[in-house]
């Protein structure tokens, strides 16, 4: 009885600590006891609606790549170019780079090669992005002896442990597997067909045929909606600030910079929800803004498909290949 118990303890321990560190939850994910539950997607996993349940599909590999390339591409990016979803193989370059929002990388620029900053940023985040000085990229001279990326003791454990999110992280430990799937399926089933409600965190269309995240429809969410209000004021602010990101980074030694706006998966579904606020198109088309964009809100407009995956905020191989045709033409590689 007492080896039982000891057994039941150091098992909750295991899956608390899975919960609270990522360097626990990893090892538990290698060892199959937690799996992906973003696998059939953001919105699914969120949701749990089965009627938005998709497995995420395997894109064609470009294979693009050549080390004789006389160009070298930089990006300043979200979610949307994770390396899962985009690398180097996407682009005739021959060297690669990305950075996430927020965090900082050293980069040494290659004087004989063409040196492009590629920025992309989803619409729901736009605002925030360029609210504030963007230095996650650091161009040194010489970056072997760099710290950038050497961050503290003490910052790596803060990184390591969420206190934050336990809820969460905790949930994702005890129920990711498909058994669970199914639990929360019925659950979330009978909530919408019974009262008309879903996690607060997502939205459903007008014709419940698709679903977005919450911070996308909620007008009151003044910074990240597609249908908050956008006055002409911060319009010109954040045109100032991408002319400023991009004159910055030029005098840092990048020969081209190029800004890329990717549209909510609600701008382009659900046209009809209330008043667009058109941030998208009143940055790209403002006469001040002397940065070229990668412009794929007007393709996505005319897409007869949807560009997004049914059970995830981001797009699907149809979308994402209209966006590396639009930044290939763009930047020539």
């Amino acid at each position: 009885m007492r080896f039982l118990r000891y057994t039941v303890l150091l098992l909750a321990l295991i899956l608390w600590g899975g919960g609270l560190s990522s360097t626990v939850s990893h090892w538990l994910y290698e060892i199959g006891v937690i799996a992906d539950d973003y696998r059939y997607g953001d919105l699914y996993r969120l949701s749990a609606l089965p009627q938005f349940k998709q497995a995420h599909p395997t894109c064609p590999p470009a294979k693009l790549s050549s080390d004789t390339a006389s160009t070298h591409l930089y990006l300043i990016g979200d979610s949307f170019t994770e390396p899962q979803r985009l690398n180097k193989e996407d682009f005739h370059v021959s060297h690669f780079q990305r950075v996430g929002w927020d965090n900082k990388q050293a980069v040494q620029l290659d004087t004989t090669k063409r040196n492009i900053l590629l920025i992309e940023s989803v619409e729901r985040h736009f605002r925030q992005h360029f609210s504030h000085p963007v230095t996650d990229f650091v161009v040194e001279n010489d970056t072997s002896h760099t710290l950038v990326n050497q961050p503290t003791l003490s910052k790596r454990i803060s990184d390591d442990f969420h206190r934050t999110d336990v809820e969460e992280r905790l949930e994702s430990t005890l129920f990711s597997q498909d058994w669970a799937f199914w639990f929360k399926e019925l659950k979330a089933a009978l909530t919408l067909n019974w009262f008309d409600r879903t996690n607060t965190k997502v939205s459903l269309s007008n014709d419940k045929k698709n679903v977005f995240l919450h911070l996308d429809t909620d007008t009151t969410l003044q910074v990240v909606s597609s249908f908050s209000g956008l006055t002409d004021q911060e319009v010109n602010v954040l045109v100032d600030s991408v002319n400023a990101v991009a004159k910055q980074y030029r005098q840092l030694g990048f020969d081209e910079v190029y800004l890329s706006i990717i549209p909510n998966k609600a701008t382009i579904l659900e046209t009809n929800r209330t008043d667009y606020n058109h941030l998208i198109e009143r940055i790209q088309n403002n006469p001040n803004l002397v940065v070229p964009t990668i412009n794929v809100y007007d393709f996505y407009k005319r897409a007869t498909a949807s560009p997004y995956l049914k059970s995830d905020t981001h797009w699907n191989c149809e979308g994402r290949a209209i966006w590396l045709n639009q930044v290939r033409q763009k930047l020539r590689i």
